[in-house]
């Protein structure tokens, strides 16, 4: 992997984690209420978890292979995007924003995923979409019950809370499917077995 996709990584996180350490402790306006305190441990953990377990099952394996750097600040660029929309108080300024990063970011986040997916893939190209869609929707579930448990049930916004989650399954699912798509585009295209990639 190129060393500007591995700088690219190292931003993304450092960045992020600046961000959510000014989120946590800083007393803005726009991060008050939204657990930025709790993301300051959780998300620096869900963006490491990638990268951790590739080291992991590469020091098992004894494979000698590049780390996949461009996966893993796929991964790692929805956090950033998220917790920056926070920082320019974009949720509450912009109206589409929350749900142009619900589409977004899984497309990313699903990239990533299937970037690493495909490096020993030895199926079709249309199973590999059908597998990244499957992630993105159950991952759209599980951020979902996250986000109800730690803002809505005890919140303000129960009354709309199921029509906007809905809203944002549909979209992250959406996401996925596209990421999905693109990766089966490039799967076929390669005219490879799926036992190399990014």
């Amino acid at each position: 992997m190129s060393r500007p996709a591995a700088w690219a990584a190292a931003a993304v996180f450092v960045v992020a984690v600046a961000q959510l350490a000014v989120g946590a402790f800083a007393g803005l306006d726009q991060f008050e209420g939204k657990a930025f305190g709790a993301r300051l441990g959780f998300y620096p953990a869900m963006m490491l978890v990638a990268p951790a377990a590739w080291w992991l099952l590469r020091g098992r394996r004894g494979g000698a292979a590049d780390p996949p750097w461009a996966a893993f600040a796929l991964i790692m660029a929805p956090f950033l995007i998220d917790v920056t929309g926070n920082t320019l108080d974009l949720y509450d300024r912009v109206w589409w924003w929350d749900d142009a990063n619900h589409f977004a970011n899984w497309l990313l986040l699903c990239l990533g995923i299937g970037l690493l997916l495909a490096r020993g893939w030895r199926h079709t190209g249309a199973a590999l979409a059908l597998t990244v869609a499957g992630v993105g929707a159950l991952l759209a579930i599980g951020w979902e019950i996250a986000e109800w448990w730690a803002f809505i049930r005890h919140g303000t916004e129960r009354t709309t809370a199921y029509e906007d989650t809905l809203g944002d399954e549909a979209l992250g699912t959406l996401g996925g499917t596209v990421a999905g798509a693109a990766l089966w585009w490039r799967h076929t295209r390669r005219g490879d077995s799926g036992q190399s990639g990014e």
